[in-house]
């Protein structure tokens, strides 16, 4: 297991400061290219904000067995093509919460204590780009058809956008001008990670009031994935992460 070492300061709860901080990490950007040749676009499930919360302390991310494969397997195939897209959306939330580039590809022979559960095998880098709620309302009229033309707002964990959606998507996201974001709650977010360490329910490496800076940005060797595994159809199999059985048939 792999524990972040290294810290700064957290963003205090005023507005000043998340604002500097913010500006500091360049989410959210004036000016984006919201038609990227080659781009691949996904859709993130969680399970909660928590493990989103840690996704943007640590810029990294995990998700099942079959999602690693499925999007390692893309990034791999787009290598110097076009970025992979990420739109995350915490389960029952009723919006989507942001979208990071994936920047690297799965590392399988890391994992990270940083997760609220301890089952997340794998790590891959991201870099988040917009960090705003976007309410599902926004979103509900993209249909996806590889997903028997449901609206992007029933998807799975992992679930491929074409590019036309895809790049639907990333304009909403860039011209949506949202009043909220998890960064609102990040103190709250901060204080629980600590809560949880104390309870022994993760081993969390942070302390109060700091935030672990990226500890994979070395990441140089990665394990090759086994070449005589299938990468399995979304629509023939049951997610289990990083949300378990993640119900496609409601609008959350």
């Amino acid at each position: 297991m792999v524990s972040p070492l290294s810290i700064t300061q957290t963003p205090s709860s005023s507005k000043k400061d998340m604002s500097q901080w913010i500006a500091a990490r360049g989410y959210n950007p004036k000016t984006f290219n919201c038609k990227p040749p080659n781009a691949r676009f996904f859709v993130i499930k969680s399970y909660t904000e928590d493990d989103v919360h840690k996704s943007l302390k640590y810029d990294i991310w995990a998700s099942t067995e079959i999602g690693n494969r499925r999007l390692d397997k893309a990034f791999r195939d787009n290598a110097d093509k076009g970025p992979i897209y990420l739109f995350f959306s915490v389960n029952a939330s009723g919006h989507f919460c942001g979208m990071a580039e994936m920047l690297t590809p799965v590392d399988y022979t890391t994992s990270s204590s940083v997760w609220a559960q301890d089952k997340w095998k794998g790590v891959f880098k991201v870099k988040w780009i917009f960090v705003k709620d976007i309410p599902n309302g926004q979103l509900r009229h993209i249909r996806i058809v590889n997903n028997e033309n449901k609206p992007v707002t029933n998807s799975r964990d992992t679930q491929e956008l074409y590019p036309e959606p895809g790049r639907e998507m990333l304009k909403i996201f860039f011209d949506y001008r949202s009043k909220t974001s998890i960064l609102d709650d990040f103190e709250f977010y901060d204080k629980r990670q600590v809560e949880m360490r104390k309870d022994g329910i993760a081993q969390q490496p942070a302390s109060p009031g700091v935030v672990a800076t990226n500890p994979y940005a070395n990441m140089a060797s990665v394990s090759e994935p086994n070449p005589n595994t299938n990468i399995v159809p979304l629509n023939d199999v049951n997610l289990n992460g990083n949300v378990d059985n993640q119900n496609d048939d409601s609008d959350n």
